[in-house]
């Protein structure tokens, strides 16, 4: 794994912002397109493509079982607004869904893959994951290597089609008022357009259901959906007054993600891995790979762990003290005395920094992708800090090939 430059940046990063759906490349004045290509050797994708399809099985396998004993799900603290309505998805039905996740690999200073979590209710990166790499790999054609990427948004639009009829209609739901949230759902939209489906965007409450199928309330395209997107994350919806949410969780409509997702969403989720495997769920890849996470009560005594909030999002509210601005970091240990179970403990890993070309040190945090349980590609952000929040840029994955085998394989 390495770090290259991409020559003619600023032009690259043009061409980023018109092609590659990347519309604001920019947080506060922070610019979060790096300057530089992810490389990883044809060996470090094969393994992440594994480990990702290990833990996806052991995930869907816990979540569809907690699904089927709710009683058991009790300690992951779940929003009341949204634990209410659980019992509604007793006719899950994974077949019919499109089951997305992504799960965030570090590499460490021992030579290991940690992982911190898996973005299992609403990932993003879909742009990134499919066009930037095919962007870098086109500014890097004059160098000597030979790189590929993996085409996440092919991947999901595809299996997406699969799961609803021709021509069918697709709501795009997502939080209206966010340009960032608009480009990963125009991006996809897009492509399920050019595969002949009619795509529309609104936000969470222009869907209604009837008789269990999800029906647009959109000006002008009033009707049947065939299919939701949802980009909104669950925890949100429970805000949405009047409660007109509440039919995602037993609609028949084919969802991607269906709200199953929230089981696993909770940074909580380890904490009953115990009562699982008592069950007979394996969550032997999970162990071997999330560092050790406790209840805050239980931290006394024990050196070396940092605070997570149970859900967290985009490295929000992480009690890394190197990595927390002037203030923040005693902001969240007053929060954690407050309300302890909002957060988790969880053992601290040492990331191994990459050096770059020009000689900075970064932080990576690898996403891996897994679509309906296979491998679908690669989301990556690098930061200075050891923390990968809303300041870290958006990097794209390249794959080195070995120039001799691709000649082999042309043969």
């Amino acid at each position: 794994m390495k770090l290259v430059s991409i020559p003619n940046y600023e032009e690259y990063r043009v061409d980023a912002i018109f092609d590659c759906y990347k519309w604001d490349p920019q947080f506060l004045d922070h610019n979060t397109l790096a300057k530089y290509a992810l490389v990883i050797t044809e060996k470090e994708s094969k393994e992440l493509a594994e480990l990702t399809e290990m833990l996806d099985s052991e995930t869907r396998c816990a979540e569809e079982f907690l699904n089927r004993h709710l009683d058991l799900a009790k300690r992951l603290e779940i929003p009341k607004k949204i634990s209410c309505e659980l019992k509604r998805m007793k006719e899950y039905d994974p077949k019919r869904h499109i089951r997305l996740m992504r799960y965030d690999f570090h590499p460490t200073v021992d030579e290991k893959w940690v992982i911190s979590e898996v973005n299992s209710d609403v990932p993003g990166g879909f742009a990134e994951a499919s066009l930037l790499p095919k962007l870098a790999i086109r500014y890097l054609s004059k160098s000597r290597k030979s790189y590929d990427s993996i085409d996440f948004g092919d991947i999901l639009a595809k299996t997406i089609a699969k799961k609803i009829k021709r021509n069918g209609t697709i709501m795009f739901v997502h939080c209206t008022s966010y340009s960032d949230d608009r480009q990963v759902m125009q991006y996809i939209g897009d492509k399920m357009e050019s595969l002949g489906f009619h795509s529309l965007y609104g936000a969470a409450d222009h869907v209604r259901f009837e008789n269990r199928e999800a029906m647009s309330i959109l000006d002008g395209n009033q009707g049947k959906i065939d299919c939701i997107v949802r980009f909104t994350p669950l925890e949100w919806l429970k805000e949405i007054k009047p409660k007109t949410w509440a039919g995602y969780f037993d609609t028949t409509t084919p969802s991607c993600n269906h709200p199953i997702a929230i089981f696993a969403q909770t940074k909580r989720f380890p904490l009953i891995w115990d009562l699982l495997e008592q069950h007979g769920i394996s969550l032997e890849t999970w162990r071997k790979l999330l560092p050790d996470t406790i209840e805050v009560k239980n931290l006394k005594g024990k050196d070396g762990y940092i605070y997570k909030p149970a859900w967290g999002r985009v490295g929000e509210k992480i009690s890394i003290p190197e990595a927390c601005s002037e203030g923040e970091y005693q902001t969240i240990l007053k929060d954690v005395r407050r309300h302890p179970k909002r957060y988790l403990a969880q053992k601290k890993f040492l990331s191994k920094p990459l050096k770059s070309p020009d000689g900075k040190l970064f932080h990576v945090c690898l996403g891996s992708y897994s679509v309906d349980g296979n491998h679908a590609g690669f989301y990556a952000r690098i930061s200075e800090k050891n923390r990968i929040d809303s300041d870290a840029a958006d990097i794209p994955v390249l794959i080195e090939r070995n120039k001799k085998d691709d000649r082999k394989r042309s043969l």
